[in-house]
């Protein structure tokens, strides 16, 4: 089996999960598709030598998360709707406090964002975080820490809405 037969295997194998993961990061279906898209290009110019030393998996949501906070210094301003994805859609619509998180989301900055869907959704640690993103582990935690202080106060606790309710 040559390289390109195989990189095409991962490709169909894993481009869905991928997509999530740019969604994941991005918010946005559109920028996700670009996201996977640059991503799988960047790894078919390295496929011998990463199939050979690393997981290619991991090695591509390294290059979707740099490729993240790199468009975000580039456009420094970014808005974000809630969107359906357009076509069919297989996963059960939110609840609205899973709306109201994925909103909250949304509206941090890019690297809190980064920073929160590597640690809980990749559960990375924060030397794997800071190894990604590039940065110390320090500023990993620190980012952490204000994007979880804003998603606490932007989106209610679900067990304070059932007292309320009752």
């Amino acid at each position: 089996m040559d390289d390109d037969s195989r990189f095409a295997d991962f490709v169909a194998e894993r481009a869905d999960a991928l997509l999530r993961y740019g969604y994941v990061l991005s918010g946005n279906p559109h920028d996700a598709a670009d996201l996977t898209q640059e991503a799988l290009i960047r790894l078919h110019r390295a496929w011998s030598r990463v199939r050979r030393k690393h997981d290619p998996e991991s090695y591509t949501r390294m290059i979707m998360a740099r490729l993240h906070i790199s468009v975000w210094r580039l456009r420094r301003r970014e808005r974000l709707t809630w969107d359906l994805p357009e076509g069919a859609h297989l996963d059960a619509l939110p609840s609205d406090v899973e709306q109201g998180l994925w909103q909250a989301l949304e509206g941090l900055p890019r690297k809190q964002r980064a920073v929160l869907v590597l640690r809980y959704y990749e559960q990375l640690t924060d030397e794997e975080i800071a190894a990604v993103l590039g940065v110390s582990r320090g500023t990993v935690r620190s980012h952490a820490s204000l994007g979880l202080n804003k998603l606490r106060s932007a989106v209610p606790h679900p067990t304070a809405m059932d007292r309320s309710a009752r």
